[in-house]
């Protein structure tokens, strides 16, 4: 039986915390940022966890 390859796409976007939970990067950040509020682009900032529902998922891509 072969190894399963991680996506790479899914490996550029997602990173493992130290317990074990996985952060992303928030979207809507790239363009249109005038009609933004300086509050929401701020927080966009932030990495955010994923979701548990879709985290099963996630780490079958990563091949984790």
């Amino acid at each position: 039986m072969p190894k399963i390859k991680t996506n790479r796409s899914t490996a550029k976007r997602f990173k493992l915390t130290g317990t074990g939970r996985l952060v992303r990067g928030c979207s809507h950040k790239s363009h249109i940022l005038t009609k933004k509020s300086s509050k929401r682009k701020r927080g966009l900032r932030q990495p955010k966890l994923t979701d548990r529902r879709d985290e099963g998922r996630i780490r079958k891509l990563l091949a984790i």
